[in-house]
């Protein structure tokens, strides 16, 4: 007491000093007689200055930065999003929800049917589980919806990598950093210059989880085709006791008529004849995976968009112990079609993450994004299984030649690149444990 008193003047006189000695007082007999106390953290009584980093304290929870709607398909928004992320990221803000498009229009921006990030995925799990890296807020949180700054992002040929990534500096400090709202006006995030390796892009997706009302119809369609291919295997057993669940197969078939347009024209201008397949192709080497696993009859869901599709043949031709379902087929078309386009998309995605192999094209942004999330999920259960023989959700490029399954290429994603960028445009340098092919 004698020594709080010479801290204090030597006098308890002033009621000031009264309360600073008693506060001083109780915050020591905390620190000895209560050091596992659970109550409010020493961290929540220091003053968190504007100013202070990301790696410091996380993300600051009241300075935020606003993005333009997302567009395109439903991969290319997941790509922005993320993206988007990582850019409140650098700034050290929280990312106010972006919108989400509904619909595939590309141009029509009024036709694009706007979707709040919360409708489709949920937003306390993304907190959650990116709790420390990103962080999403409503726009309930912002105090002065008034004084927003707007940052305009380049463009063009001199617009550079370098550039860009000063720019974001800049604004991360000093008066810019005194705006509780930055607005980044101009293009579709997905357009904008990648500064993250393709872990923190992984990272934010491992975030992604969909409401429970379209978590529930994905499962809805796996247990149907687990269903049929259950009932399959056992029609030849005469003892039912030894019955094994066999493995379902997801093929993202591309064959749709604005998908053949796009990719013709990119083989032309890559001077390649690896992007395009036809059904026969793909059937092909579907059939070459299947034969090499020795377990039939195998269940094959065929992810497609069938509005756009113009091959009524499709399920046709796929062999003996194949079984080759589509939406129609397996009785669940009805369900796809009361939801817009991008929610059919983010449930077909889900079945295609959820198969025992998937099977997909190699300049697919779909296609691209599953493999990275089955390749993050087998680094993150064992990193020994990513390349052995016996690995759980093997993946595969039908466009591809050369691999060991018969001509089948085995595909996974290369975790160390430094940007999205053969994800987002695609390649035919598909990683398969031995390198870049």
């Amino acid at each position: 007491m004698e020594a709080l008193l010479k801290l204090f003047g030597g006098t308890l006189n002033s009621i000031t000093s009264k309360c600073m000695v008693l506060l001083v007082t109780v915050l020591i007999l905390r620190v000895f007689l209560f050091p596992g106390f659970d109550g409010i953290e020493w961290s929540n009584l220091v003053y968190r200055s504007p100013s202070m980093s990301s790696s410091e304290f996380g993300i600051r929870e009241f300075r935020f930065l606003v993005v333009p709607q997302l567009v395109w398909g439903l991969n290319n928004q997941k790509i922005a999003f993320a993206r988007a992320c990582l850019t409140a990221r650098i700034l050290n803000r929280t990312l106010l929800m972006p919108s989400f498009s509904a619909s595939l229009f590309y141009k029509e921006i009024d036709l694009l049917q706007p979707m709040s990030f919360d409708k489709l995925f949920q937003f306390e799990k993304f907190n959650a589980v990116c709790s420390g890296f990103v962080r999403l807020g409503r726009y309930s949180g912002v105090l002065n919806r008034t004084r927003v700054l707007e940052m305009t992002k380049g463009s063009g040929r001199k617009w550079t990598l370098e550039r860009d990534l000063s720019q974001l500096k800049e604004y991360s400090k000093g008066s810019y950093d005194d705006y509780e709202v930055i607005e980044i006006l101009g293009k579709n995030p997905f357009l904008w210059h990648d500064h993250w390796p393709l872990n923190d892009y992984a990272k934010v997706f491992e975030c992604l989880v969909l409401i429970d009302e379209f978590r529930n119809e994905a499962e809805r369609v796996v247990s149907r085709i687990r269903e049929i291919g259950n009932n399959a295997s056992m029609e030849p057993q005469q003892d039912r006791s030894s019955f094994q669940p066999l493995p379902y197969v997801a093929v993202h078939m591309r064959i749709e008529i604005d998908w053949m347009i796009h990719c013709k024209k990119l083989e032309q201008r890559l001077n390649t004849n690896q992007i395009c397949s036809s059904k026969k192709e793909i059937v092909e080497t579907v059939r070459n995976i299947v034969i090499s696993l020795k377990k039939t009859p195998i269940v094959v869901y065929l992810a497609v968009a069938d509005k756009l599709l113009n091959d009524s043949s499709i399920m046709e031709d796929w062999g003996e112990r194949i079984l080759p379902y589509e939406k129609k087929k397996l009785g669940v078309e009805g369900m796809y079609n009361k939801y817009p386009y991008l929610i059919q998309s983010a449930i077909d995605y889900e079945v295609c993450l959820q198969a025992d192999i998937f099977v997909g094209n190699s300049f697919s942004t779909f296609s691209s994004l599953i493999v990275l999330e089955r390749t993050h999920k087998m680094i993150k259960t064992s990193v020994e299984s990513v390349c052995g023989t016996d690995v759980r959700w093997p993946s595969y490029a039908y466009n591809i030649q050369g691999g060991e399954s018969n001509g089948a290429m085995r595909w996974i994603t290369n975790m160390s690149e430094s940007s999205l960028q053969t994800i987002s445009y695609g390649t035919n340098r598909v990683y398969d444990c031995k390198g870049h092919i």
